[in-house]
């Protein structure tokens, strides 16, 4: 993974066709996808269960980009190792999942992927000051972690925050939730790079018909980017 600030969309599979993972990461992938990302819940962070490691290693051959893994679950550490094997690029971890976030980050490092942290939106921008140097993305959560399909939460203020904390470090803003080409440009006015997009990634298309797949994409893409302009 090189370090770049263009403008990144990562359709969520939380929204993708669950009996047809790797044909769906691999159209969406097609369709001009830059990211795939996976969101992982317990049921316990989250109000939700989705899917874990096993998951991730069977799509990992489908996909030939950048896995973003986002572990909406607590405890984190025991299972790191675990994503590293499935062949996660990216692994975040919620700032709110457990008592050691800083030990968290290095562990992910350690194994060999890039470190992310999320913020849930009640979690101020503050939370992560301390961490800027341990992270390599930082995910602003923009509705409440646990479904897809929600209402987009404004965090602007908290992005823009953000992206002055982080300066000239080589770190991403990510943001997942509620993300169409209605809310792109807000946050990517106020700085992030990584977009999260579900249903609006997925809306409309299929496997066998991918074409809305990348209208979406571009969609959102454009409407991201012409605030760049």
């Amino acid at each position: 993974m090189t370090f770049d600030r263009s403008i990144k969309i990562a359709p969520s599979i939380l929204a993708a066709d669950f009996a047809n993972f790797g044909a769906e990461c691999a159209a969406v992938e097609a369709q001009g996808a830059d990211w795939i990302h996976v969101d992982v819940m317990d049921g316990h962070f989250v109000p939700n269960i989705t899917f874990g490691p096993a998951t991730c290693a069977a799509i990992r051959p489908h996909i030939q980009g950048v896995m973003d893994v986002h572990l909406m679950i607590a405890p984190v550490d025991p299972y790191i190792q675990a994503f590293a094997d499935a062949g996660a690029d990216v692994l975040t971890a919620h700032v709110e999942a457990g008592p050691h976030i800083h030990r968290t980050l290095q562990a992910i490092r350690g194994a060999g992927m890039k470190a992310g942290v999320a913020l849930n939106p009640g979690a101020p921008a503050a939370a992560v000051e301390e961490l800027m140097d341990m992270v390599d993305l930082i995910c602003v959560m923009t509705v409440n972690p646990g479904f897809g399909g929600q209402k987009f939460i404004d965090m602007t203020a908290k992005i823009q925050a953000l992206r002055t904390m982080i300066g000239d470090r080589p770190v991403h803003i990510e943001i997942d939730g509620g993300v169409d080409p209605t809310t792109a440009p807000l946050v990517a006015q106020a700085g992030a790079d990584v977009l999260v997009a579900g249903s609006a990634v997925f809306r409309g298309g299929s496997v066998s018909n991918p074409d809305p797949y990348g209208e979406n994409i571009r969609n959102i893409r454009a409407a991201a980017e012409g605030v760049w302009t």
